[in-house]
């Protein structure tokens, strides 16, 4: 028999049979004894059956060509596979890594028969990533033995598998430590599979293999998984290493903005001689001074608390937080078995801290400390917020702040506080999402009514391509270090409320050329946005997204719409957000495209601003 592909095995059974009608009389079955496993490798869990008689050959796997997005099978001649004989032996490690890459399409057999060897054994084989899983129908109650039929994503049945030898039941528990599964209303035979909260592990490339239209469904269905599917990965690139701060481009701070914090923050004194890298809030904190000022710009601490009720709110969030947290410490494993949402909870934690900014040096290695507390901190999450509990995504919120904290229980604190604020991007009915997307639209529109018609017209209106940006707040677009410096840009809500969404109109503005001149398609914006990732220039959008807002600010007539989503107070709005006109038909005094009137501010050869423009630009960032 053919030795199991490499990995961890966490469930094997032998005696699990496929029936197959390969002989004269298709009422007769031809029974096929093999072995089901299921393996762990890497973050992909695999099913993988082989017959158990003889060693598979090249000819029996189900795989695929690199460059291929179906599955096929090698069939050869006899004299075929003569000549290969045994001096070319099979690299069923090669198949292995293909496998998770393509999704399973039916093969065409004649008569509906399987290939038949010289042996007149027929000799089956296949393997599929859990991410590929759709649903499981089970056999109908008083069988002699149970079955189960797998169905993929493409509504693809692989033959069943018939447990002789067995039940069942271990095969479905064990799948569910790894995706979850719900009997459907129609009917209680079949389990379908919940993929809301879990990884789509089919590559990006595969998804341009699809129609335009297929994706596009698959967008409008269920945009959180396609957009933190495994092609949400390119953005995990060592950036950090080559990005740490330079202290000789740090700039000493106004005194005046020293001078006020220590005014608005009772008991926090500023030296400027021990915190050289001390700069304005568009600049980017240092990091001991980002220390504190995160746990006010969050609202862990209140803005008027003095030092000691501080140390006192500390001390009182200390005990809370280790209450809970001995809360799933103390679960046994036998109340885990029946708690299916913790264990869902757990295992999803699980997964998501081991591959949640590993190159980062906080964060790398075996058994890193850093892994821990994340870990921990989400799992304590899940007991702050059972309802909600953990969705991928949160580990991405949840390491710059733990990084910056240095301390579990401010991270935790903190990280309540930002969750407060992204509540809605995790629900079950993504409700923040769609009003965030709704809202950008309608800010596009105003900006650029041309480039939204083109993106219309390219099936891209709905900026479904932007859903990553908005969900974890750029986590995957910027470096490390430019996600510390944006975030707290956005947390001070200046120049005004929902300030990321003005971000995504830069970055927008500055792709539309290039969109619009090589006539982007629908696949082609999406692959063209997402490998932004890591090359944006956070200077540069920073710089451009304020112009924006400083444009709408001095627009005489802003729609009241967007008055509404920016938090700016205006005498003179039209409730007409769309068209830019009022009730009479006259046209306002806003531009019908406020791209073209936006001067973005030129960025010197030293990465440096001219200085009186950067005072004019970074003016209503400053407090006064």
């Amino acid at each position: 028999m053919a030795a199991p592909p490499s990995g961890k095995v966490i469930y094997e059974q032998e005696g699990v049979f496929i029936h197959s009608s390969c002989g004269k009389n298709d009422d007769q079955d031809s029974l096929i004894s093999g072995v089901l496993r299921v393996i762990e490798k890497e973050n992909e869990v695999i099913v993988d059956w082989r017959p158990l008689a003889d060693t598979l050959d090249a000819s029996n796997i189900l795989c695929a060509g690199k460059d291929s997005s179906s599955v096929v099978e090698w069939t050869q001649t006899p004299k075929e596979k003569c000549s290969r004989g045994a001096d070319r032996p099979i690299s069923y490690e090669a198949e292995w890594d293909m496998v998770t890459t393509v999704s399973f399409k039916k093969k065409p057999h004649s008569n509906g028969d399987a290939t038949t060897h010289a042996n007149g054994e027929s000799k089956w084989s296949f393997l599929f990533s859990l991410t590929d899983l759709k649903s499981i129908k089970r056999n109908k109650e008083g069988m002699g033995w149970s079955y189960l039929v797998f169905c993929l994503k493409d509504d693809v049945k692989l033959p069943a598998l018939h447990f002789h030898h067995g039940d069942s039941k271990l095969l479905i528990k064990c799948l569910e430590k790894h995706v979850v599964l719900n009997e459907s209303p129609q009917d209680k035979r079949i389990l379908l599979v919940n993929s809301q909260n879990k990884s789509l592990s089919q590559s990006f490339e595969n998804l341009f293999d699809e129609s335009s239209y297929g994706l596009l469904q698959k967008l409008k269905k269920d945009p959180y998984t396609v957009t933190m599917g495994r092609f949400s990965k390119v953005t995990n690139y060592i950036f950090d290493s080559f990005r740490l701060s330079d202290p000789s481009s740090q700039r000493r701070p106004p005194s005046e903005m020293a001078d006020f914090l220590n005014d608005a923050i009772p008991g926090l004194k500023i030296n400027q001689q021990e915190e050289p890298g001390f700069e304005v809030i568009t600049r980017g904190l240092c990091h001991t001074l980002r220390k504190e000022a995160w746990k006010f710009l969050l609202g862990y601490f209140p803005w008027n608390s003095t030092k000691e009720e501080r140390a006192n709110l500390q001390k009182r969030k200390t005990d809370e937080y280790f209450r809970m947290k001995l809360q799933w410490k103390s679960v046994s494993e036998e109340q885990e078995k029946r708690n299916s949402r913790l264990r869902d909870y757990r295992s999803l934690i699980e997964k998501d801290v081991n591959r949640t900014d590993r190159t980062n040096k906080f964060y790398e290695g075996e058994d890193n400390p850093g892994l821990i507390l994340l870990h921990d901190i989400l799992m304590t999450y899940c007991m702050y917020d059972f309802d909600l509990g953990y969705v991928q995504g949160m580990s991405d919120l949840l390491s710059p702040l733990l990084y910056v904290m240095e301390n579990e229980v401010d991270a935790f604190w903190c990280f309540v506080s930002y969750m407060d604020q992204m509540h809605q991007n995790f629900e079950e009915q993504m409700q923040g999402m769609k009003t965030q997307l709704i809202q950008l639209s309608t800010l596009l529109r105003l900006l650029d009514s041309g480039f939204c018609s083109y993106l219309e017209s390219q099936d891209s209106g709905y900026l479904y391509f932007c859903f990553r940006w908005l969900l974890i707040r750029f986590k995957r677009e910027f470096s490390f270090q430019d996600i510390l410096r944006l975030w707290e840009v956005m947390w001070t809500e200046l120049p005004c409320q929902n300030f990321h969404l003005l971000l995504c109109c830069a970055i927008l503005e500055s792709e539309k050329q290039q969109i619009m001149d090589k006539h982007y398609g629908f696949n082609e914006i999406l692959k063209h946005i997402n490998e932004l990732s890591m090359k944006i220039d956070v200077e540069y959008i920073l710089c451009k997204a304020e112009a924006i807002s400083m444009q709408m600010m001095n627009c005489k007539e802003l729609p009241q719409a967007v008055s509404e989503i920016l938090g700016i107070e205006s005498s003179s709005v039209t409730p007409d957000s769309d068209t830019g006109e009022d009730e009479s038909g006259a046209v306002l005094s806003c531009p019908t495209s406020l791209y073209q009137s936006v001067s973005t501010p030129v960025i010197a050869a030293n990465g440096t601003r001219d200085s009186t423009q950067q005072m004019s630009e970074t003016q209503s960032l400053t407090p006064a």
